[in-house]
């Protein structure tokens, strides 16, 4: 995967999530991240890795702690609606 889209925006986001597989509900999405484990936008020393729930939108951190919301995340918004 290319270093570019260890940099945290939502086109990355969505674009790292399009190219890993679905597994046990989430996509596996990597990150640089700063002192305090939170996505950066900026390169640094380290990443991490991430969970995005394609329903709900949600990404979480490798304690499944909820790191981001946002209904842009969420693959699935829409559907159901008459």
């Amino acid at each position: 995967m290319s270093e570019e889209l260890y940099y945290f925006s939502p086109e990355n986001l969505l674009a790292q999530a399009q190219n890993v597989p679905l597994e046990l509900g989430y996509h596996r999405v990597r990150f640089y991240v700063d002192e305090q484990g939170i996505p950066s936008k900026e390169k640094t020393s380290s990443t991490e890795e991430f969970f995005l729930s394609p329903s709900g939108g949600t990404l979480r951190d490798r304690e499944m702690n909820i790191v981001i919301y946002s209904a842009k995340y969420d693959k699935y918004k829409g559907y159901g609606k008459a």
